[in-house]
C-alpha cells in the first residue's frame, strides 16, 4: 500500500530554488533513507511533506489525503522527529507521554503502556527526563511519536550525537517498527545505519533527487569488476565529498 507520494514538488523563497522536482513513493513496511550532503534540501523536503512549509509547488498525499487540500486527514496517521525532540525535562518519561495523548482523540492507558514497551523505557519511564541518557530520550521521542499509531514515522537524524549502545537500541527500535508495518523515512548522515535499516535509498544534491533506488541496486550499479561497494563508497562515488552550504 502507498503510504506516501510526493509529486514534483517545489520550495522557491524569492528568486532562490531550495529544492524541484522532488519525486518519490513510500510502501507499508519500507524503511527509506534520504540521504544527502549538507544543504542539499533533506529538512527542506521534509517540512513540506509534514506541511511546516508551504509548497511553491507539487503535492503530497498521505494516505491519499492531499495535505494542501485536506491537511487534518492527511496528518492524522503521522509521527515525526524533526531535528531536536521537544521533552518536558522537569517531567517524568511517562508524564510527558500523558501529555502527547491529551493531543489526541482515545488515547488509553493501555496505549500508553503498550507504547512504554515499545521503546523499552519500562523501568526508567516514571524517571524525570533530565536524567536520562540522549538515547533514552530520543526513544521517548520515538514514543510520542508512535502513540496515536500512525502508519508513517518520519524522523530526522534519529541516532544522531548517541553512543554505540544509544545507536544499537535505536536500530533495534526503527526494525521492529517497520516489522509492524509502520513505513518510516529517515533522513540521516550516519550511512552505516542507513544500510543497516533501509530497504531504499533517496539521495538529494543541490535540491534534486539523483537517485531513488533499492540500497542494494543502487550500490552494486557503482560496483566494478565484482568489487561490492559499501555504501559511503558508494555515495561518494555518486555525490562526491564536496558540501554544498
Amino acid at each position: 500500500m502507498e503510504v506516501l507520494k510526493c509529486a514534483n514538488l517545489k520550495k522557491q523563497i524569492k528568486s532562490k530554488v531550495i529544492v524541484e522536482d522532488i519525486s518519490f513513493s513510500i510502501n507499508t513496511g519500507d524503511v527509506v533513507g534520504f540521504i544527502g550532503p549538507n544543504g542539499a534540501g533533506k529538512t527542506t523536503v521534509i517540512k513540506l511533506i509534514l506541511g511546516l512549509m508551504r509548497l511553491s509547488s507539487g503535492n503530497v498525499k498521505i494516505n491519499g489525503y492531499d495535505i494542501r487540500n485536506d491537511f487534518v486527514r492527511a496528518i492524522e496517521k503521522v509521527g515525526a522527529i524533526v531535528e531536536s525532540p521537544d521533552l518536558y525535562l522537569y517531567l517524568s518519561g511517562y508524564d510527558n507521554l500523558k501529555i502527547t495523548a491529551n493531543y489526541y482523540k482515545n488515547i488509553t492507558k493501555n496505549r500508553i503502556n503498550e507504547v512504554i514497551k515499545i521503546i523499552g523505557l519500562e523501568k526508567q519511564i516514571k524517571d524525570k527526563v533530565s536524567t536520562y541518557s540522549l538515547g533514552m530520550k530520543q526513544r521517548l521521542a520515538i514514543g510520542e511519536a508512535i502513540i496515536n499509531k500512525p502508519n508513517l514515522l518520519i524522523l530526522d537524524e534519529p541516532t544522531n550525537g548517541l553512543d554505540v549502545e544509544g545507536i544499537i537500541e535505536m536500530r533495534k527500535l526503527i526494525k521492529g517498527l517497520s516489522q509492524q508495518g509502520i513505513a518510516i523515512l529517515i533522513s540521516s548522515h550516519n550511512l552505516t545505519e542507513i544500510d543497516n535499516l533501509c530497504n531504499k535509498i533517496i539521495v538529494i544534491k543541490n535540491g534534486k533527487i539523483i537517485v531513488n533506488e533499492a540500497i542494494e541496486q543502487f550500490k552494486n550499479s557503482l560496483s566494478y569488476q565484482k568489487t561490492k561497494l559499501s555504501l559511503e563508497e558508494a555515495f561518494l562515488k555518486k555525490v562526491g565529498d564536496n558540501k554544498d552550504d
